[in-house]
């Protein structure tokens, strides 16, 4: 019997998906939780095979939620459910040690390979998800070939970054619109594969692109 948990911030969708796992031989869900914490807490005192884990929640989100449970017993399986059909999601949650990621869309047919490939030590992504990763494998191949070239644009910004310049200083600077700057700013985020202003600039600095 493999025993499940659900983990999703919305009752009316564990309702469903309940509903959808019922009556299947050889599942059954043994519990539910509605944030990162909660499902965290349950995985330590309930004998789970799978958690079914939404991405998004409230306080502590399905990521951290499942670097967590990894941690603490590996041998719990993590089985993504999002709406999220992004990268960044679904990097960040296979990189935490999740078996699986599948949109909230599946159907049952879908759903039920997701947990039989899981369950046997495997690994299962969505057609969509599958897609995705595909289609940013092949933007970021064709980027690296372009050796990552800045604009002179970009290059202005990035230097008014890294003196510390605000959005509406740096627009003010260059005669330009702050939705320009912050456009640039996402251009350049991209293009150095950096999450935040801090790791842009420590990027910039190792690749030369600023002294």
């Amino acid at each position: 019997m493999t025993k499940i948990l659900i983990a999703d911030d919305h009752q009316m969708f564990i309702d469903g998906l309940k509903s959808m796992l019922e009556g299947i031989e050889g599942v059954e869900v043994i519990g539910q939780a509605t944030n990162g914490n909660e499902i965290v807490e349950m995985c330590t005192h309930t004998k789970a095979d799978v958690v079914i884990m939404d991405v998004s929640m409230p306080g502590m989100d399905g990521i951290e939620a499942t670097r967590e449970i990894v941690r603490k017993n590996s041998k719990i399986k993590i089985l993504g459910l999002s709406m999220h059909n992004d990268r960044n999601f679904i990097s960040g949650l296979l990189k935490t040690g999740a078996s699986g990621y599948i949109l909230k869309n599946t159907g049952k047919e879908e759903l039920m390979s997701a947990l039989e490939a899981v369950c046997s030590g495997g690994s299962y992504l969505g057609r969509e998800v599958s897609n995705t990763l595909l289609d940013t494998f092949m933007k970021k191949d064709k980027r690296f070939q372009q050796d990552e070239k800045l604009s002179h644009r970009e290059e202005e910004v990035l230097e008014s970054i890294t003196m510390g310049l605000t959005t509406h200083e740096i627009a003010k600077k260059l005669f330009i619109s702050k939705n320009t700057v912050e456009t640039h700013r996402k251009n350049l985020l991209y293009k150095l594969g950096a999450r935040n202003t801090a790791e842009l600039i420590t990027k910039a600095y190792k690749k030369g692109l600023i002294q």
